[in-house]
Formats: structure tokens, C-alpha cells, sequence
């Protein structure tokens, strides 16, 4: 899998990758000591890369740097965790039950 440069972007509540002419991205929101990670995108020619995997990375690390306690909205997001226990205990507790069981 190759390492893609991940850049957060504060103006769009968003962490990206650049893509030639396109971003992947995950978009979120941050407020009251929480990030929430909404939507991950990754353009069509491009899916099955690990860009999606690298952008979840990215945001998961961001979170636990900043001790910020994750809502994963987003279906990938909660998948990669999931794949990715490592991270379950940065995730909000009744969301790491849904994970969990899922």
C-alpha cells in the first residue's frame, strides 16, 4: 500500500489527499472535545488503493494526537476501526459498542 500524503484542511473541515487534478477526502466536525468523521470520498478511478484506508489513518491519529474522542458517522470509518482495534479506544463508547457488535 503506498503512504499518501494526508493534509487537513481547516477551511473545509476536511483531511484530503490530492489526486492529480482530484481530492479524496474525509469530511468532519470538531467541536466540544469530539471528532466527528462524516464522509469519506474517494474518486471512482482511484477506490481500492488504500487511499481511503490512508485517509482514515490520518484522522484517527490526528484524533488521538489531540485527545479527541471519535464519532465515527461515516460506514468506512466505523468498517477500518473495526479492522483497526488499535483505535477503539478513541471512539465515543456507544459507538465502539456498535463496532463491537457489528
Amino acid at each position: 500500500m503506498v503512504d499518501y500524503v494526508v493534509h487537513r484542511n481547516e477551511a473545509t473541515h476536511r483531511f484530503e489527499i490530492a489526486l492529480g487534478g482530484k481530492i479524496a477526502k474525509i469530511d468532519y466536525a470538531r467541536s466540544n472535545g469530539r471528532l466527528n468523521l462524516l464522509h469519506t470520498e474517494v474518486p471512482k478511478p482511484d477506490e481500492g488503493q488504500g487511499i481511503g484506508s490512508n485517509l482514515a489513518k490520518a484522522a484517527l491519529e490526528y484524533a488521538r494526537a489531540e485527545k479527541l474522542e471519535v464519532i465515527p458517522t461515516c460506514p468506512f470509518i466505523s468498517s477500518y476501526i473495526k479492522r483497526h482495534p488499535e483505535f477503539l479506544d478513541i471512539v465515543a463508547p456507544s459507538y465502539r459498542r456498535k463496532i463491537q457488535e457489528g
